[in-house]
């Protein structure tokens, strides 16, 4: 019977497959049964896991299939290859009726041998995040969600959308059914009108659009007024990580246009599509922010930033890491660095 590897950083999208799937093949009536739910990434999980796999092979009790998942399984070292030789063992032993999930947080490692196996004997789903900087992807991840939630959007508020909520699938969801809510439905529960981009403006959170606020004030070196920011962004929960990528995306964008105007590039379509933006209406006041700003500083600006994200993924304080490098950030584009 079936196994299934689900995979990747979009958790929101993900925790959703997997409730489908258990909304699909484990009957209600019998979930206390017929469902089972083991965490394998702690140290010393694997009898845990091991008995996980005991289960799957226990035919369906009462109504509906049975269903066990498996979360982050090891990939390596010792457990991993007791892991592996129940895994192959068990696959093909599966039962009528019995479904097995396995998912990770972020891509599995291609070279380990349990992954290998699972490639080639179970049905295997990403749910990557689209990153951030790449504008296009996140306009076309927009648009085909809004289609999926019948919800029309004009391109004006479209384009909004891309920057107020980014890769960020939860709250572009939460926002989507928002603005449904306040258009209203027909019977079939398509939205009546199509989305302005007057009612994103009034609806929608904003928090990305105040990160790039941030970067403006960064770029223009206006340290008091970027640290009051960073203090109300982070009074009002935005998360660190979120906050370092739009700044990510925002002077990878700036350095995009000036290496190209740098390069004597004046084309603004292809300057809009080497820099993946959607509207190369937008390239006339990109190159205006840029113009007091040498390609140099771009770059700097642009290291301090990775090294930003690298230290809040390695669990550094994020208050004071933030105001340390918003710092060093607007000092290097006042030239003082």
């Amino acid at each position: 019977m079936p196994a299934y590897l689900f995979w990747g950083d979009d958790q929101f999208r993900l925790q959703q497959a997997v409730q489908a799937l258990i909304c699909r093949v484990v009957e209600p009536a019998w979930k206390s049964f017929n469902y089972d739910q083991v965490e394998g990434g702690a140290s010393g999980a694997i009898e845990g896991l091991i008995e996980g796999l005991n289960q799957a092979m226990t035919p369906a009790f009462g109504g509906g299939d049975r269903l066990v998942w498996l979360v982050n399984p090891p990939l390596g070292g010792q457990e991993s290859s007791l892991f592996r030789e129940e895994l192959e063992r068990t696959l093909p032993a599966l039962p009528q009726g019995s479904h097995l999930l396995l998912t990770y947080e972020g891509k599995p490692d291609g070279r380990s041998k349990i992954t290998k196996f699972l490639q080639q004997s179970a049905q295997v789903e990403e749910f990557a995040l689209v990153p951030p900087w790449k504008t296009d992807a996140i306009r076309r991840a927009i648009q085909q969600t809004a289609q999926q939630r019948k919800v029309s959007l004009t391109r004006e508020a479209l384009d909004l959308l891309v920057d107020a909520v980014g890769n960020d699938t939860r709250q572009l969801i939460s926002e989507l059914e928002k603005l449904k809510l306040y258009v209203g439905v027909d019977s079939a529960g398509a939205i009546l009108a199509p989305v302005e981009a007057a009612q994103v403006t009034a609806l929608v959170s904003t928090t990305q659009q105040s990160a790039l606020e941030l970067a403006n004030m960064a770029r223009q070196g206006l340290t008091d007024k970027a640290l009051g920011l960073v203090e109300e962004l982070l009074n009002h929960n935005e998360p660190p990580l979120r906050l370092s990528a739009t700044l990510i995306k925002q002077f990878r964008t700036w350095l995009w246009i000036k290496l190209l105007q740098d390069e004597g590039e004046r084309d603004e379509r292809a300057i809009a599509k080497a820099a993946e933006i959607a509207n190369p209406k937008r390239i006339y006041f990109l190159s205006q922010d840029v113009r007091s700003i040498s390609r140099r500083q771009l770059q700097q600006a642009l290291e301090v930033l990775l090294t930003l994200e690298a230290s809040l993924k390695q669990g550094q304080d994020p208050k004071g890491t933030l105001q340390t490098k918003v710092i060093e950030l607007c000092q290097i584009c006042r030239g003082g660095i």
